[in-house]
């Protein structure tokens, strides 16, 4: 018996915020069904499963089905064995759409060319879209937009302060022999990832004098880490911001990637035509009204 294909992905605007899911289900090669949906006041882990407990139901019973997903919150919790904390009445109804069916998870990367994926990646945010109206007026719960429309910092004074964190990633893609010159310490201008350390750390103390309604924040820690990953030949980079305050860290992290990124860039531009940066994502976060949230 055939294995049946379905291809999954959610978005949600905001977290929580309207979410749409969307999945593909093919059938000996060919596409036999394509479902989509949403649901208001959600997360975008709660659209992933959504997806793939939506995309069992599409595909014939008893068949053996091969999932797909971009996320993977879903796919390492199926593979991995990750702790289910969070969204146990959707992982319940996935279990029972898995009784009795031989099913397996693949973990496809977001926006690398794989047109399926792509997508259901554009159906999802689709119908977050059509869920969210497209409003971007007074009205439309937007927090950096006034009554009038207009740009607006956000009034934190009634918010309790809390730990909070946030880890963010990275990655700058090299030729072979740059990464060999940034491994051996031997790149003209000096050390690369020592100073890409500090530029990320710096980045994320000045967010925001660069973000212009970010609210500056008194940061306990902020780490930048380096991978080599001669696979992918690739400086992988990781940073996480720390803070108690009102407010979330997550921009202090992206900022302190996004800075050490540039900084490897600018040291190795003069040898490598070739660079770039891609992937620059949050992928943690804990603290605050909307809790922990988990996307990779």
């Amino acid at each position: 018996m055939s294995t049946v294909e379905i291809y999954t992905d959610g978005s949600c605007i905001g977290n929580p915020g309207p979410g749409g899911w969307a999945a593909i289900v093919l059938i000996d090669g060919q596409e036999a069904s394509r479902l989509s949906g949403g649901e208001d006041d959600t997360t975008s882990n709660r659209m992933e499963l959504t997806a793939a407990i939506e995309g069992l139901k599409g595909a014939p019973k008893g068949r053996p089905a091969h999932v797909f997903s971009d996320s993977r919150y879903l796919v390492n919790t199926m593979t991995r064995g990750w702790k289910r904390r969070k969204n146990n009445d959707l992982w319940d109804l996935l279990d029972a759409e898995m009784a009795g069916r031989e099913v397996t998870w693949e973990w496809v990367k977001a926006h690398a060319g794989n047109q399926l994926n792509e997508r259901v990646d554009r159906r999802a945010r689709a119908e977050a879209k059509s869920r969210a109206g497209g409003d971007t007026g007074p009205d439309s719960g937007l927090t950096h937009v006034d009554q009038e429309g207009r740009g607006s910092m956000v009034d934190v004074g009634d918010k309790e302060s809390t730990d909070r964190l946030a880890v963010a990633k990275g990655r700058v893609r090299t030729a072979p022999g740059t990464l060999a010159l940034i491994k051996e310490n031997a790149v003209k201008k000096g050390d690369v990832l020592g100073i890409a350390m500090v530029a990320g750390i710096t980045g994320a103390k000045s967010t925001s004098s660069l973000i212009p309604l970010c609210h500056p924040l008194p940061l306990n820690q902020v780490a930048v880490e380096f991978d080599l990953d001669e696979e992918e030949c690739s400086v992988e980079i990781t940073a996480t911001a720390r803070t108690h305050a009102k407010t979330g860290v997550e921009m202090e992290a992206l900022t302190a990637v996004s800075v050490a990124a540039l900084t490897i860039y600018d040291m190795c531009k003069a040898s490598d035509k070739t660079m770039r940066i891609d992937g620059v994502r949050l992928v943690r976060k804990t603290g605050g009204r909307s809790g922990d949230i988990e996307l990779e």
